[in-house]
C-alpha cells in the first residue's frame, strides 16, 4: 500500500507567507515533496483543495477566495504539479490520497473537508477511503474518469473542448499550467488517472459526500456523476447551472456557496 511503500521517510517545514496572506509548507515523504499554501483566519473547520490533472493549487484561487469567507483553507500542488517537484515515478491514486494523507497530518488539520477537482474527486476519494479519519465531509467537483469514455484520446480531446467552451479566462489558466508540468509528466500522471476506478471506490466512502457538476461539462456527462453520487452511502448531488468542466473557476462564488450549506447543514444534524 501507498503508506508502507511511497511515502517512506518525512519531513516537512514551514517557509515563507505569500502576497496573498498564504503560508508555504513543503511537505517530503520519501522522494516525493508536496507544496501546500495554508490560510488561516481562525475558522472552525479546514477545507483542503486538490487540484485536476495538469493543474496546480493556483487555479483554486477565486473558489479559496470565496471559501476562505467561513472556512481555513489549505491547498496542495501534487507530486510533478504546480510549485511541487516532479519525481522519477508518477503515483497512483491511492498514492496521492496517502500522500495528501500526510499533509493533513503534518498540519495537524483532522478532521477536514477534502475537496477535489476532476483528477482530484479520485484523490481525495482514496484518502477518504484510505483514513476516514482525517475527513469529516467530502466534496467532489467534476469526478473522474466516466467509465463509458475511459480512454486517453477521449478524455483529452474531451479536456481540449471544455478549454474552448469556457470563457477565456478558464483556457488561459489551464494552458499555462498545462505548459508548466510538461507534456511527459502530464501523460504518465494521465495513464495513472484512466488506471483508476471511481466507481469501485464510491462504495467504500463512509463520510457524508457532496457530488457538483456543471451543467455544461462535457467532460463529466451526467450519467456519469450521477452514477457516482448513487455508489456513496450518503450523497448529495448539484449541478451548477450554465458552468463547464471549470466550475469552481467561472462559478466561484455558487459552488463556494454549496459547500458552505452542505457543510453547515450536515453540522447540524
Amino acid at each position: 500500500m501507498a503508506d508502507g511503500t511511497r511515502l517512506g521517510r518525512r519531513s516537512w517545514r514551514v517557509e515563507n507567507r505569500g502576497r496573498d496572506g498564504g503560508v508555504r509548507s513543503e511537505h517530503r515523504f520519501g522522494e516525493d515533496v508536496v507544496v501546500a499554501w495554508t490560510w488561516h483566519a481562525g475558522h472552525e473547520r479546514t477545507v483542503v483543495l486538490v487540484h485536476g490533472i495538469g493543474m496546480g493549487q493556483q487555479y483554486f484561487g477565486l473558489l479559496r477566495a470565496e471559501l476562505a469567507k467561513t472556512f481555513d483553507v489549505v491547498a496542495v500542488d501534487l507530486p510533478g504539479f504546480g510549485e511541487s517537484p516532479e519525481p522519477t515515478k508518477a503515483a497512483s491514486m491511492e498514492e496521492c490520497g496517502a500522500i495528501v494523507g500526510g499533509v493533513i497530518r503534518d498540519l495537524r488539520l483532522a478532521p477536514v473537508v477534502a475537496v477535489g477537482h476532476s483528477m482530484g474527486t479520485q484523490v481525495v476519494s482514496e484518502l477518504t477511503a484510505q483514513h476516514p479519519e482525517l475527513v469529516d465531509a467530502l466534496v467532489l467537483i467534476a469526478p473522474t474518469v466516466d467509465r463509458k469514455r475511459r480512454s486517453k484520446r477521449t478524455q483529452s480531446a474531451r479536456l481540449l473542448l471544455d478549454l474552448v467552451n469556457d470563457p477565456p479566462i478558464v483556457g488561459l489558466v489551464g494552458l499555462r499550467m498545462y505548459a508548466q508540468a510538461g507534456p511527459r509528466w502530464f501523460l504518465k500522471q494521465f495513464d495513472m488517472m484512466l488506471a483508476h476506478r471511481l466507481e469501485t471506490i464510491a462504495p467504500r466512502i463512509q463520510r457524508p459526500t457532496l457530488v457538483i457538476r456543471g451543467s455544461r461539462d462535457v467532460v463529466c456527462p451526467r450519467r456519469w456523476v450521477r452514477e457516482i453520487a448513487g455508489l456513496i452511502p450518503d450523497a448529495t448531488f448539484r449541478e451548477a447551472k450554465g458552468k463547464g468542466h471549470e466550475a469552481m473557476i467561472t462559478g466561484a462564488e455558487p459552488v463556494a456557496d454549496m459547500i458552505a450549506e452542505f457543510v453547515a447543514a450536515r453540522s447540524e444534524d
